[in-house]
């Protein structure tokens, strides 16, 4: 306790408001980033499905995903505006020294971002005024862009984890800088599948999880079965695949930064033989309290053997290390993403089973129950991943070169608290007119679908939907032709 006040004491008075708001916009911004990345890819799985069998309910689902999308995308873009002043605003000093080396993963991401927004202008104006496959092909770089603009975000990130790329002149200051080395370095590849694979899976239960509920109502429907089945195939089939790339990377951050893991672990002393403990608070003297000890387990996942040394927090000065309440912070949060990852894999295998078994949903009503809170849990879990990754490289803010507090701006700290509770209130009203325009959409949908009867009868989407073109009343009346027939919009 002693060691983290001192710390504490050198550190500037803006750096814990600096710290403060820069967590929560990027905590509440970072919600929105898995249905940015992967419901365009889900849509237009759902949107090909519907061409290629003619189904006009799994167009339905695809229109009416895109109109969550586009609306989802809007509110992405006021989130991830202010991250992108706050970095230069609340951290000038990482910008002013570091942004040429590397800043072309921002510039990456601002382009994708803009693509995107180009491309789903598009997509939402294609309904029911594009032939059918032109408009799926026009749609289908919606999930590149995406990938691209994850692409450039996840290249700043890794560079700060292990920064590469670049030679310091006699002030400390970057030269001779390599952009190929900057943007590939050692974390980006297990930082970027990593990243991909846990907010598509993310997205796929979080969508999965609504028709879940519906079923759990009652509604057995072609409808909520397709609107269940499609997002959480693709998430069961990308879980296991995410287990195994959660341990690539644990691994890669065992070599490539070993105090990290040190912290994510919170083992003390370097030594083998080292023991994996569940949950447990780390103190500063070394001692840990609470949670679970599986002795030589922590050795074995990081080398594959009992012998493997994994060295520990006091191997190097409190200052250039997490403190104990950083450590059990990052353990916490890690140790949470492992256990819901083991637990969504073992949902996983269930669904797979029964598949397999009688090519069928399962017939337990707790497998959609265990469905339904997946999605919420998959989110808490990418909260879990930004907690790991940020708060156990701490004291660093670009790994071994610059220290956060070194980074923050020299504004008021009572400026900065007082600009974190204009944040937050906004924030709050952002987000509460978010989810309440989705409730409105949600609203609209029921009820045009019982002025139509059946799902299962409904030939175009609807006509009252409340974003992109809306039908007029000749075009919003039943049509029973073919779906290649009517321009792809049913």
């Amino acid at each position: 306790m002693n060691i983290a006040i001192a710390i504490m004491a050198d550190s500037p008075p803006q750096l814990l408001p600096a710290r403060e708001l820069m967590a929560f916009t990027l905590a509440s911004h970072i919600l929105l980033v898995p249905f940015g990345v992967a419901l365009p890819a889900i849509t237009l799985l759902m949107h090909y499905r519907g061409l290629r069998k003619g189904d006009a309910v799994a167009l339905l689902l695809a229109r009416r995903w895109s109109a969550v999308m586009a609306v989802q995308f809007a509110i992405g873009i006021v989130t991830g505006t202010v991250l992108s002043f706050e970095f230069g605003l609340l951290w000038p000093g990482l910008m002013g020294r570091w942004g040429d080396v590397f800043g072309l993963g921002f510039g990456v991401e601002a382009w994708a971002f803009f693509l995107e927004a180009i491309l789903i202008a598009i997509y939402l104006y294609g309904w029911r005024r594009l032939k059918p496959w032109t408009h799926f092909w026009l749609g289908l770089p919606l999930p590149l862009t995406a990938l691209l603009g994850a692409f450039g975000i996840i290249a700043a990130n890794s560079w700060m984890n292990t920064p590469r790329g670049f030679s310091l002149d006699a002030d400390g200051n970057p030269v001779d800088v390599n952009v190929r080395k900057a943007i590939f370095t050692p974390m980006f590849g297990p930082e970027y599948w990593h990243f991909v694979a846990g907010v598509v899976l993310t997205a796929g239960y979080v969508v999965a999880g609504v028709y879940a509920v519906g079923w759990l109502r009652g509604r057995r429907d072609h409808y909520h079965r397709l609107g269940f089945t499609v997002p959480f195939t693709v998430a069961a089939i990308l879980t296991p695949v995410q287990f195994v790339l959660g341990d690539s990377i644990a691994r890669s951050v065992f070599h490539k930064q070993p105090i990290k893991f040190a912290a994510t672990e919170i083992v003390w002393k370097t030594d083998t033989h080292v023991p994996e403990y569940m949950f447990g608070r780390l103190h500063p003297d070394g001692s840990i309290s609470g949670g679970l000890k599986i002795p030589q387990l922590d050795s074995i996942l990081a080398g594959f053997s009992p012998d493997t040394q994994v060295t520990g927090l006091s191997s190097v000065p409190a200052s250039d290390r997490p403190t104990a309440a950083q450590a059990t912070i990052a353990h916490w949060a890690f140790d949470i993403m492992v256990t819901i990852g083991s637990l969504l894999v073992l949902l996983a295998l269930w669904y797979g089973w029964c598949w397999l078994r009688r090519r069928d949903l399962p017939r337990s009503p707790w497998f959609f129950r265990c469905a339904a809170v997946a999605g919420a849990a998959c989110l808490v879990t990418v909260e879990c991943g930004w907690i790991t990754t940020e708060v156990g490289r701490q004291p660093w803010i670009v790994y071994e070169n610059m220290r956060v507090s070194e980074a923050v701006t020299d504004t008021r700290a009572s400026s900065l608290w007082a600009m974190l509770g204009i944040v937050i209130v906004v924030y709050a009203l952002v987000f509460g007119t978010f989810l309440a325009v989705l409730l409105k959409m949600r609203t609209r949908w029921r009820d045009a679908d019982e002025r139509h009867g059946d799902p299962h009868a409904t030939a175009t989407p609807e006509g009252d939907t409340p974003y992109g073109p809306r039908a007029t009343t000749a075009a919003a009346a039943p049509d029973h032709g073919s779906a290649r027939g009517d321009g792809g919009g049913r």
